[in-house]
């Protein structure tokens, strides 16, 4: 815990506007923000962290960068988005006790860091997990529409100028769906699921209660009772344990037209096998915000797979973003001054 006349250094890793790094320097007057935007990329849209690919530092702006990190007890942002790049400066500033992560899976980075045990005790990463739980619960909503009332088919039509007698959508209300993770995503899902008159099923590590949720089961138990849902909107972290865990197996146990939305992480799903599942039509629609590769390579058939929508990992971004997560960070950063437990901190352990 910081004394109270302690000054406690708050490193700007990532591009973040100048009025936000004054609402972390506003906490409290034992912050100091050391931030210069000369080192940062350029943000080509809000939340962009990792600024605009063409941009680079020169030689001395580099060894700027990294001295300035050097220095800090608290770092806003993984240096670069990039793993090898926080090695270094763990490996460089023993001063360093936490780093704020701008993904809420920033879990991932930190694990493919490979981090010693000693760091991993004396730092503690936390991620902005809740800052993108509306927008992409909105997102999976609009994937189950889209499947529900046949997008591709309207627009196919449209596009053809052709006006058919009627089209019959499926029906939201009353219909299932399965959450598989039932984080702050999660939960927001459920949430809207729950007010459009869905039952709501969900998965998860371990079970507990969970609001908006009619039936909470463990992950293990996926296999029997994926039959009963019409939809399948998927939250789940990428981790070791849920790699493609939604395979040719599970997907053929689902109800033949199963609706699947992805707004985790592209490798729970085997991608190849839905596909397969796609074209077969036992998956009758895919929204997918995520991919087992970014981005998507040129030839993967779900670019022209008249049953996808494709989303270029977007779905949690709006023009608040930057805001949702300096506030998070900001809050954990006043329990950090009173030396309190912070909030959405990662086990390096799972990943998450």
């Amino acid at each position: 815990m910081p004394d109270e006349h302690d000054t406690v250094r708050v490193v700007i890793a990532a591009p973040l506007a100048p009025e936000l790094c004054d609402r972390i320097a506003a906490v409290d007057p034992r912050v100091e923000v050391v931030v210069d935007q000369e080192l940062l990329p350029p943000m080509r849209h809000a939340a962009d962290f990792s600024g605009d690919p063409a941009w680079s530092r020169t030689p001395e702006q580099q060894a700027r960068y990294d001295a300035m990190l050097d220095e800090a007890e608290v770092l806003y942002g993984i240096p670069d988005v990039k793993p090898a790049a926080l090695a270094r400066t763990v490996a460089a500033n023993p001063k360093l006790r936490w780093v704020m992560t701008m993904a809420a899976g920033g879990g991932s980075q930190v694990v493919a860091a490979d981090l010693p045990a000693d760091a991993l005790e004396r730092i503690v990463f936390t991620t902005s997990a809740g800052a993108h739980g509306v927008p992409l619960a909105e997102w999976a909503l609009f994937g189950l529409f889209c499947g529900c009332k046949e997008l591709p088919r309207l627009q196919r039509q449209q596009r053809a100028h052709e006006w058919p007698t009627r089209i019959v959508g499926r029906p939201i209300e009353g219909s299932t769906v399965l959450i598989a993770g039932l984080g702050g995503i999660g939960q927001q899902v459920a949430k809207r699921c729950k007010a459009l008159g869905m039952t709501v099923l969900g998965v998860k590590r371990q079970v507990s209660e969970v609001e908006n949720v009619d039936e909470v089961h463990a992950l293990a138990d996926l296999d029997a009772i994926v039959g009963r849902a019409d939809h399948i909107v998927l939250t789940l972290p990428g981790t070791a344990q849920t790699e493609k865990l939604i395979d040719a197996h599970v997907l053929g146990l689902a109800k033949p037209g199963v609706t699947v939305v992805n707004v985790g992480r592209g490798t729970v799903i085997d991608q190849n096998a839905l596909i397969d599942a796609l074209g077969s039509g036992q998956v009758g629609f895919a929204a997918l915000d995520v991919f087992e590769r970014e981005p998507l390579e040129a030839d993967s058939p779900l670019w022209d797979l008249p049953n996808v929508l494709v989303s270029p990992h977007s779905g949690g971004l709006d023009h608040k973003e930057d805001e949702r997560i300096c506030d998070i960070f900001c809050d954990n950063l006043r329990l950090y001054l009173a030396g309190r437990p912070l909030h959405n901190v990662v086990d390096p352990g799972l990943g998450y």
